[in-house]
């Protein structure tokens, strides 16, 4: 198998179709709380990746509207520390920038959350990315860096309770991480719960501060104000919101947490990130936040969002990895571990999986980009294969001693589903989204889509079970993170020889 069919094939823009980016992300699947810079006709975009190892994923684009990724922030465990693990721990909100010819990053690692913020950079955004400098001063979440001639400041999100403000600022040596001084409050938002995501740019004659404001759920908006320094005094957008779709009946909501950047022509725009809900009410989004792109004008000396500036191709996810090189491609994650101590590579096409030891769940991860799509992994003797949002919202198969069996894990409820009796050793594992059973009622049957389970063997295909897709959604899971195909092995060692991915087109 050639590298360009390992990799993923992209088609050529021209064949893929267009949809508006009011609708259709520049980046599908889990990719939220996306953060932009630009360096001569170079964009750069970085997102969170909570519990996922290697961490903060950093893309490369000519356009804004085509992506491609080049590598990890956090892709060593000192940079990324693992501590408590639990589902949505790890890396949160980043923000990405460049000063004096060198990327900054700043995030939050909140499964080592007493080290406070977390600062890496680098030459190049591909990486290597230095090991990191801690701001044991700020602790927090969702932290931003920026200039005012040699002096950088840091802002962020405290989650003391006991803070009588929640958005601070403070000066900051990045060399040591120590703050120059004592940390103050900024503008403190709109009055909306949850402000947050703070970033900070000079514009003009203003420092401008974008917020996020309202939760990351239904209600998320974008806020803004200006000031003549970067510590204020802050006058807040007069028509804030500056940006929601929330109590708006559109295919994307939960929209915010926004940054800005200047295109080398002169123009702004905006990432942000939003999910897209399908089924009854309450709505069901089973992808994650996504990331989404608006073009932005000013008005009055304030800045209005265009959602509807871009024209944005449908990406194309679909993925064959026979695992013929032993480099992992980008989009393979592992929670809460590392790749080497889940799979091996032993010189031929395929992996080795050695059996889960001291209570890992030992799988590996790639993200699921679309709302209707097949998954097939090829597997000699043993191994599981699953589509998951956590630990705790599974729907899977394992092949052991002979048997297929088809599982779903919903909370503290675990079923067996169905189950084959197979005699040869090489089959091939198969999940798949497809739409729901139409029902007579309307108000009936609320799910986004349907998981089907099946497994090919000589005889044929057998589908082993079809589940609710309801219960692989943040709005029944909870958390922060999207849905997820992993492969891992069982009691034995399992051999995967691929594993496919495709969008279903009809």
């Amino acid at each position: 198998m050639t590298d360009a069919l390992r990799a993923g094939i992209e088609q050529p823009l021209g064949s893929r179709p267009v949809v508006s980016g009011a609708e259709q992300p520049i980046l599908s699947g889990f990719y939220p709380d996306p953060t932009v810079c630009r360096v001569g006709d170079d964009f750069y975009l970085a997102n969170s990746s909570f519990e996922y190892f290697p961490g903060v994923p950093i893309w490369h684009s000519k356009d804004l509207v085509s992506w491609s990724q080049v590598g990890h922030a956090l892709s060593r465990r000192t940079q990324f520390r693992n501590g408590f693990a639990w589902p949505s721990s790890g890396i949160y909100a980043p923000t990405l920038r460049h000063h004096d010819d060198r990327f900054w990053l700043v995030t939050t690692n909140v499964s080592d959350f007493e080290s406070g913020q977390l600062l890496v950079s680098a030459s190049d955004p591909a990486g290597p990315w230095s090991d990191p400098v801690f701001i044991s001063e700020a602790r927090g979440i969702d932290p931003d860096l920026c200039w005012d001639g040699d002096t950088c400041f840091l802002s962020w999100r405290t989650l003391d309770p006991a803070a009588e403000h929640g958005l601070l600022q403070a000066r900051l040596d990045v060399t040591t991480g120590r703050l120059i001084g004592p940390s103050y409050p900024i503008w403190q938002g709109s009055g909306l719960h949850g402000a947050e995501g703070p970033h900070l740019y000079h514009i003009g004659e203003f420092w401008y501060l974008l917020l996020a404001e309202g939760g990351t759920e239904r209600g998320h908006v974008v806020t803004a104000a200006r000031a003549p320094h970067p510590w204020g005094p802050f006058e807040p957008c007069p028509w804030n919101p500056i940006f929601t779709h929330r109590s708006l009946g559109l295919p994307v909501q939960n929209t915010g947490h926004a940054d800005l950047v200047q295109t080398s022509e002169g123009e702004w725009a905006a990432v942000y990130l939003g999910a897209r809900p399908r089924g009854f009410t309450p709505g069901f989004h089973v992808l994650g936040r996504e990331t989404f792109l608006a073009g932005v004008t000013w008005e009055d000396g304030w800045p209005r969002f265009d959602e509807h500036r871009y024209d944005v191709p449908v990406p194309y996810a679909d993925f064959v990895d026979d695992f013929s090189t032993p480099e992992l491609h980008h989009r393979w994650v592992v929670p809460y571990a590392e790749p080497e101590t889940i799979a091996e590579h032993e010189g031929t096409p395929g992996l080795v999986l050695p059996p889960v030891r001291d209570g890992g769940i030992g799988l590996l991860c790639a993200r699921v980009r679309d709302h209707d799509w097949t998954a097939e992994m090829v597997v000699e003797g043993s191994g599981r294969f699953s589509v998951r949002l956590d630990d705790r919202h599974w729907y899977g198969l394992s092949l052991e001693d002979g048997t297929v069996q088809a599982e779903a894990q919903i909370g503290d409820l675990r079923q067996q589903l169905g189950l084959r009796l197979v005699t040869q050793h090489e089959l091939v594992l198969r999940i798949e989204s497809v739409p729901p059973f139409p029902h007579p009622n309307s108000y009936g049957h609320g799910g986004p889509d349907d998981i089907l389970l099946s497994v090919d063997d000589r005889e044929g295909r057998h589908e082993l079970a079809r589940i609710d897709g309801r219960y692989l959604s943040t709005e029944v899971a909870t958390g922060f993170t999207g849905r997820m195909l992993a492969i891992g092995s069982g009691a034995t060692m399992a051999r995967v020889r691929s594993v496919s991915y495709r969008a279903s087109t009809g």
